[in-house]
């Protein structure tokens, strides 16, 4: 476990995770004190959602239930690889562009 300080952005990078929608509201909310393990996780879960959608697309030209259903067996399982995390109060970046993640959207703050 982390610091204290992981403890008060746990609330915050949990609801990243949720929906597009929760990256969006967990951004607005670490806005203001600006939490350094918040937005962590509100980069991994922004790429994650961002992912889902151009890869959705890029999967939606074939009309095969064995790889939309892959594709979205493996989004569930970077979520749920994201929230465990989060809960763990750990900065382990997603598999495969996690890394990645963290450079690209650099426009999410931190102190």
């Amino acid at each position: 476990m982390q610091s204290n300080y992981a403890k008060q952005g746990k609330t915050t990078a949990i609801v990243a995770y949720l929906t597009i929608v929760g990256t969006i509201i967990a951004f607005f909310m670490n806005q203001d004190d600006k939490n350094s393990f918040a937005a962590f996780h509100i980069r991994q879960a922004l790429g994650i959602h961002i992912s889902f959608y151009l890869l959705g697309a890029l999967t939606s030209m074939f009309d095969s239930w064995m790889i939309s259903s892959a594709f979205y067996v493996f989004i569930f399982m970077l979520i749920i690889y994201g929230l465990i995390s989060a809960f763990k109060e750990e900065q382990k970046p997603v598999p495969f562009l996690g890394a990645r993640f963290q450079e690209w959207f650099t426009f999410i703050q931190q102190k």
